[in-house]
C-alpha cells in the first residue's frame, strides 16, 4: 500500500509504502505535551519505506525536546509537523503524522493513546528501532513531490 502526506502548504511531503495493504492504519496519539498541542498521531511500520520530500530545506525547522532523540520536523511556513526522525546508531528511523496523510479515509485510523514520558532513554530507543520505519530517504527537491 502506498500512502502519501505532507504539511498544509506542501513543503514536507512523504510517501509511506508498506508490502501489505492493512485493513486498519495504526495510530498512536502520544500523550506528551508536544504531539497533543500539535494534534499529532503517529504510525509506522518497520518494513515500510518511507520517502521523505522536502522542497525548501530552509523552511523546515527540527525540533527536539525533552531527552532530545527524536526530531519532529515543523514547517516553518505553514506550522505542521509531518515526520518525526530518530537517528539510532547511524541510522534514521521515523514515524508520520496521520493528520497529515492525503486521499487516506479516516476510517482506516485504528486510533490508541500512548504513554511513554515514563521510558528511559534506553529503552525509547531500543522501541523505535524495533517499531519505527527503519528504511527512510530524503530528497531535497525544487518541486512538491514525494
Amino acid at each position: 500500500m502506498a500512502m502519501k502526506g505532507r504539511c498544509h502548504c506542501g513543503n514536507i511531503g512523504f510517501s509511506l509504502h508498506w508490502e501489505a495493504e492493512p485493513v486498519r492504519i495504526p495510530a498512536r496519539a502520544c500523550d506528551c505535551s508536544f504531539c497533543t498541542r500539535h494534534g499529532a498521531a503517529w504510525t509506522s511500520h518497520p518494513a515500510a519505506v518511507l520517502r521523505i520530500a522536502v522542497h525548501d530545506a530552509a523552511r523546515v525547522s527540527r525540533y527536539a525536546f525533552d531527552t532530545r532523540t527524536a526530531d519532529f520536523l515543523v514547517c516553518a511556513q505553514c506550522g505542521v509537523v509531518p515526520v518525526a526522525v530518530s537517528r539510532i546508531e547511524g541510522r534514521d528511523y521515523a514515524v508520520v503524522n496521520v493528520h497529515t496523510f492525503v486521499d487516506v479515509d479516516p476510517e482506516r485510523l485504528q486510533m490508541t493513546s500512548a504513554h511513554l514520558g515514563d521510558e528511559t532513554e534506553d529503552v525509547r530507543l531500543e522501541r523505535r528501532s524495533a517499531r519505527w520505519i527503519a528504511n527512510v530517504e530524503w530528497v531535497e527537491t525544487g518541486a512538491h513531490q514525494a
